[in-house]
């Protein structure tokens, strides 16, 4: 009998990539900050709604020059400072049809300056989060009469007794409960709380049915307040180990108003004579030998940074104080 050939072993079939279900695009958004008469203030679009933003193009050099040409484009407001701040990407992050979106969001610091349209403007950003603001006594009204108790219930309907700790937990760490101090650095921790007690209107949906009666700040559109919080705490974090808080300063000041410049960005008063010593043992100014015009009372001495300060942006090293 003829043998017939043994039949080849089939090679295995390359596997073939999965189709996406959804398409995927890339949006710049920037937390633009400016503090102005005392008061911390961001740039925002849309009536307050939302943050300046737009997709990432071919024709963008790259990507902090698209976000730069979106800022000028949006708001005429040309900026200084920025640096990536984060890249929000989550699952859920889906826009119409379907269209999951990317955003790589920066922090830019700049001087509030020239005019705004009724579209885009400049706002307090305690706006968005009253109880971030210790200075007032509104802010701690806010946590004790409405924000704690609403989360000590939602702590309290957890399923089971671990959870309901676990919340507690939580809870005790982010407001400076119990044997926690307030940290000025947990603004997104906070919001995050917030939002999964579905406190805030943004957990609940775009038609944000049954939304509570808490005065839980402005709410923005799709995720922008989330990325605020995020800016806030970045730069509440960075004022304690780098000197960038010049870039909101004018390039002359008195010792008050970088103190009222420090505490705007904190949310929390400050010690004068301890922050001025402070200031003065690190080197941070010098005197220019002007005295400032106008108002009552003695005239204040004008100080400016000084020149090796002026370098530190590109190094960590010397810092604003925040102790109390």
């Amino acid at each position: 009998m003829r043998a017939f050939p043994a039949r080849p072993t089939p090679l295995p079939q390359a596997s073939q990539p999965s189709q996406p279900s959804q398409a995927v695009a890339a949006e710049l958004v920037a937390v633009l900050v400016a503090v102005t008469a005392g008061q911390a203030r961001i740039l925002t679009t849309h009536k307050g709604l939302a943050l300046p933003s737009g997709p990432f193009e071919q024709t963008h050099r790259s990507l902090q020059a698209g976000m730069r040409a979106w800022i000028e484009r949006q708001t005429h407001h040309p900026i200084g400072y920025i640096e990536q701040l984060y890249t929000f990407a989550d699952r859920d992050r889906a826009r119409d049809q379907g269209r999951r979106v990317i955003s790589v969001s920066y922090l830019g610091l700049t001087r509030e300056a020239g005019a705004t349209d009724e579209a885009s403007g400049w706002r307090d950003w305690y706006r968005y989060f009253p109880w971030e603001d210790r200075r007032s006594d509104a802010a701690e009204a806010l946590l004790a009469d409405s924000i704690l108790p609403a989360l000590a219930a939602w702590r309290d309907a957890a399923p089971d007794a671990a959870s309901a700790q676990q919340r507690r937990l939580r809870v005790d760490t982010a407001f400076g409960l119990g044997a926690s101090a307030w940290n000025e650095d947990f603004v997104l921790q906070r919001y995050e709380l917030l939002f999964e007690a579905r406190l805030v209107p943004e957990a609940l949906g775009r038609n944000r049915a049954g939304a509570p009666a808490l005065a839980t700040g402005q709410p923005m559109r799709e995720d922008f307040r989330r990325i605020l919080a995020t800016g806030i705490a970045r730069l509440r974090a960075k004022i304690k180990y780098r000197p960038v808080v010049f870039e909101l300063m004018p390039d002359a000041f008195t010792l008050l108003q970088l103190q009222q410049t420090v505490e705007a960005l904190a949310g929390h008063a400050l010690h004068k004579q301890n922050f001025r010593r402070q200031v003065e043992q690190q080197a941070l100014v010098e005197e220019t030998g002007e005295l400032a015009q106008g108002g009552s009372g003695r005239p204040a001495m004008l100080f400016r940074f000084r020149d090796d300060v002026l370098l530190e942006r590109a190094i960590s090293g010397s810092k604003l104080p925040l102790s109390r």
